[in-house]
């Protein structure tokens, strides 16, 4: 594959993505422009997942923002009526699973925790 086809394919994958989580902040009621933002849109995700804002600061520690990552996936998931299965799915193939949540017909249902 040519260097030219590889970085359109590249680019095609990252605007995809972007339109994806604009999607997805806009269902939950949060300015789609967020999504956009770097460390802003961890914020605002885990807001929407129903985690608590100094959950932030455990995105900074190795190993750690892994488990946290997880987590926040199927927290997600479970926010848009989707279950544990698909929150996996967003973890660990997002590029496949946030268009769907995105542009299906998912809606957002709030998050089941309270903090």
């Amino acid at each position: 594959m040519s260097p030219a086809i590889a970085l359109v394919f590249q680019l095609a994958i990252i605007f995809l993505l972007i339109a994806s989580f604009w999607k997805v902040f806009t269902k939950a009621g949060r300015p789609g422009w967020a999504s956009i933002v770097p460390i802003y849109n961890a914020y605002i995700m885990l807001k929407i997942a129903g985690k608590p804002g100094w959950w932030l600061l455990l995105l900074f520690i190795p190993l750690v923002n892994i488990v946290i990552g997880i987590i926040v996936a199927i927290d997600l998931a479970k926010a848009f009526g989707k279950g544990a299965g698909f929150g996996i799915g967003l973890a660990f193939l997002g590029f496949i699973f946030y268009p769907i949540l995105g542009f299906g017909d998912a809606t957002y249902q709030g998050s089941g925790d309270t903090a």
